[in-house]
């Protein structure tokens, strides 16, 4: 009986331990070139959450750091084309939760079958962001940028993957200039992401032990990320990240055929 309660509680050491150090990387990612979620989500899996589940938890979990992150660059955010900030952000919090009710919706046999695809989306999107050709402000119009705005809102609310270079690419293509595109960009990913925190906190589906012990972690990630950006070459990160996303898309394409 000891033997076995010591083994439990060893087990429980070793997933407190991989989330927090899951946590500190990913708050140092975050702050350096994005694309978290292609760690906490196998973290969380590892420690027996199913993918829907995880998912979620991830959200809650990275919220604080993002809404941090967000305040801390408040003072670019403008107005994006014909489009005032404002618009921007009532959508991003109706996507939002447009999104997270969506996949409380999603049953989780369904989820875990749509999971490999993705994550291969979202790593081809982040590649895409990160080495492909910068684009130039082609006078994107106000509703095709809203209807964009909100496509990418729901798919945030969703799974998250990619939105903020997908908002970077949107607000691009409006003309914004580069440092108050990446704040409002910083700032909407917090609001659908808050919203669709709001959402999950209801629904009794997120794990709260996993989300608080990582977001914990990344939190204190992010003030080491703050650092780490003087010393970490940002393409070595970029290529890390993409190398994790496809990483984790074999991996779950090959559970799934098992």
């Amino acid at each position: 009986m000891r033997q076995s309660a010591r083994s439990e509680a060893l087990d429980d050491m070793s997933m407190t331990l991989l989330l927090v150090a899951a946590g500190l990387w990913v708050g140092a990612q975050n702050a350096i070139a994005g694309g978290g979620s292609f760690v906490t989500l196998p973290a969380l899996m590892l420690t027996g959450l199913d993918a829907r589940v995880a998912n979620l938890t991830s959200t809650v979990a990275v919220f604080p750091g993002q809404m941090t992150t967000a305040l801390a660059n408040r003072t670019y955010i403008s107005s994006v084309g014909q489009v005032r900030f404002v618009a921007l952000f009532i959508i991003a919090a109706i996507g939002g939760v447009l999104g997270a009710l969506l996949l409380l919706a999603t049953p989780s046999a369904l989820f875990s079958r749509m999971l490999p695809w993705l994550v291969l989306a979202a790593t081809l999107l982040f590649a895409r962001g990160a080495f492909g050709p910068k684009l130039k402000g082609k006078g994107l119009t106000g509703g095709r940028l809203k209807a964009g705005q909100m496509l990418v809102s729901i798919y945030g609310g969703y799974f998250g993957g990619g939105i903020g270079f997908l908002m970077l690419a949107l607000f691009a293509m409006a003309g914004t200039a580069i440092r108050e595109a990446q704040s409002n960009k910083n700032m909407l990913s917090a609001v659908m992401n808050g919203t669709s925190t709001a959402v999950f906190a209801f629904s009794g589906a997120v794990h709260w032990p996993s989300a608080i012990t990582l977001g914990l972690g990344a939190m204190a990630g992010g003030y080491l990320g703050a650092f780490a950006i003087r010393h970490v070459p940002d393409k070595a990160m970029k290529i890390a990240v993409v190398s994790i996303g496809l990483l984790l898309f074999a991996g779950l394409l090959i559970r799934d055929m098992q």
